[in-house]
Parts: structure tokens; sequence; C-alpha cells
């Protein structure tokens, strides 16, 4: 379900909506975190007039948790801080604000459901009646569970980091009891059906407008060890699914602007991009899209939980990035297969 904001006078894009209109822009909410109290899953807003064809997606700051989410948890602070990508929506803000980029945010925690994680990305061990012997799993076919059925956990799930985490690296198990059967269903229902959809809609809106349109999925990390013939352990990783998620170009670019603000960065290790790079980038047919990571050292104080004095200027180099990553893709779009660039 996608809501208009009340205080947004403008019409929906897709809906008919013209981009560009003299009414403005669009704030829509859509999804639904839990109850009715606790709101919507996400908020996206896009300028009436994009001056630059991206999209800032941030899937993990979200920080809106049922009352039950909390009672199930083991350590509450420790697993919001350990999970969340915390307060990287505040450099997101800080970025649309100033380049006039369109920003998707989800208010839904990933603790309650990982959007950067397909649907059938299931760890069964952790739902009530959920696990099945290596028999019956061989008898539905090799590969990841079915969400309304049951079957064995991938690899990833396995490891505590599937569509909904179960444990974490040094802590272990996040819950004190297991999921029931259904519960994943109707967040996927709720959450990460309609924000990707969205997403998807929108990123098909922005190429109309432009002839291209890129996507930045933005991130932020641990502080990552330094690593055999590292100066500085890096502080930003550009991930790209090696090479699959955007034209070269953007890439290439993305680490020359990082190079003369002297950043240290690395490319897709030890972070590639996942299922939203998987499912929303299609270079070949003018969608691009990168995953941004950003150190959380960079932005919040020593213990990782709140805004630093580095927030500012970190927000104003990625919207450094984003202006000349959109140029890049306005003309990627102009001189290619996709030039139907605005006027």
């Amino acid at each position: 379900m996608i809501m208009r904001d009340p205080s947004d006078d403008s019409d929906a894009p897709g809906d008919g909506a013209t981009p560009g209109s003299p009414r403005g822009g669009v704030t829509l909410q859509g999804g639904a975190v839990g109850d009715p109290v606790c709101g919507p899953a996400f908020t996206y807003r896009a300028p009436g007039v994009m001056p630059l064809p991206v999209i800032v997606a941030v899937p993990h700051a979200g920080r809106v948790y049922p009352a039950e989410t909390l009672a199930a948890m083991r350590d509450v602070r420790l697993s919001q801080l350990r999970l969340e990508d915390r307060l990287v929506d505040l450099v997101a803000e800080e970025v649309a604000r100033t380049t006039g980029a369109a920003l998707l945010i989800a208010h839904a925690p990933r603790a309650l459901l990982d959007l950067n994680r397909a649907e059938d990305d299931v760890d069964w061990g952790m739902v009530e009646g959920g696990r099945l012997s290596d028999r019956q799993a061989d008898c539905q076919g090799e590969g990841a569970a079915r969400v309304e059925g049951q079957g064995r956990s991938n690899r990833r799930a396995r490891s505590g980091l599937g569509l909904v985490p179960r444990r974490l690296p040094g802590f272990g198990e996040i819950w004190k009891r297991p999921l029931a059967m259904g519960e994943i269903e109707g967040r996927i229902e709720r959450i990460h059906r309609p924000y990707h959809e969205l997403l998807e809609r929108e990123l098909r809106r922005v190429r109309a407008q432009w002839g291209a349109a890129l996507l930045i999925d933005l991130h932020s990390m641990p502080p990552l060890r330094l690593q055999a013939g590292e100066s500085r352990a890096p502080h930003y990783v550009l991930g790209d699914r090696f090479g699959a998620s955007c034209d070269a170009r953007l890439i290439g670019r993305a680490f020359r602007h990082l190079d003369a603000e002297g950043c240290a960065s690395a490319h897709n290790r030890p972070y590639a991009g996942g299922y939203v790079l998987d499912r929303h980038a299609a270079p070949a047919r003018g969608l691009h899209a990168i995953q941004v990571e950003i150190c959380r050292s960079a932005y919040l104080d020593v213990d990782l939980a709140e805004p630093s004095p580095g927030l500012v200027p970190v927000a104003r180099m990625i919207a450094s990035l984003v202006r000349e990553l959109g140029a890049e893709t306005a003309r990627l779009a102009s001189g290619g297969d996709f030039a139907q660039a605005a006027e």
C-alpha cells in the first residue's frame, strides 16, 4: 500500500503525474512496519523537477521497532547497534537536500526484515515447524526454501544473516524464541514487496525522463581492519557486483572522485552489493546501481552510536559524489541507446 503524505499536494509519480510539473515534488509513504501505531515501512521523496537522474535508497537504517520485536530480542541495544546502518539516513537526508536526488528511506528495521535479501533467503531453523530433514528438503528440490513452504535454508541464511537475521558474530542468537509460521510472509507483504515495487517503478520513471537512471544504495559498515599492503583501512567501499550492476565509466568516475577527495576506498571487497543490486540493476537497459558503504567511525562517535562532527563533511563528500555520478549517468544516456534525456 502506498500513501501520499497529506501535506503534499503534488501528484504521485507513476499515477499520471508529470515529473517537473509546477505542483512540485512528491512524498509517498508505503508498507507497514507492524501495527498501525508503528506507521509506514518507508518514505519516498522526489522533487518535481529532478536535476539529476539519481535515486538514493537507504534500506538498513530503519529504527521503528514494534513492541513485540523489542520484547523478543535477547539484547536490544546491542542488536540495534550491530544490525542497523546506524543513522546513515541522516547522511542521505543531507545528500538529497543538497543535490535534488530522490530519496527512499526504510523505517522498518533490518531486525524485522532485511530489504537487501531475496524473499526466499530464509533460515527455516528460526521458524516454528520450519526445519525439514535433508531427505524432505531434497524432495522439494535443491536450493533455497520457498517462503510459503518449508525446506533447506541456503548458506547465507544459515550463517545468520538471511531475510530475518538470526545471529550476530561474537554474540550468538538475536532472538529469545522462534518466529511463528506465517510471520515471515506477513513481513514480506507489508515491507519487502511494496518497498521493491516502488523502487522498481521509480527507477523506470527516472529512466523515462532522462534516458538512464542510477540507484545509490547507501549503507554503513563497521570499521575495517588494515590489510596487508594498505596504508589506511578503507572508509568507503563501492560495490557493483563485480562489474554487473553499472557501466564501468560510472564506477571509474566514482573512484577518481574518492581519490581526489583523499578518501581511502575499496572495490567490491568486502561488500560487493546484494539483492537490491541484483534485482534493480540492468545496465544494458539504462538502469545502473552502485552500493556505497561508509565507515561508521567517519560520522559517528567512538561508541558508533550517535552523530559526530564528521557527519556534515561526510554528507558533503557523498553529495559531491552523487552530483558527479548523476552527471555521468546523464552523459551515458545522451550518448547511448537511451537518448531521451529531459530538456
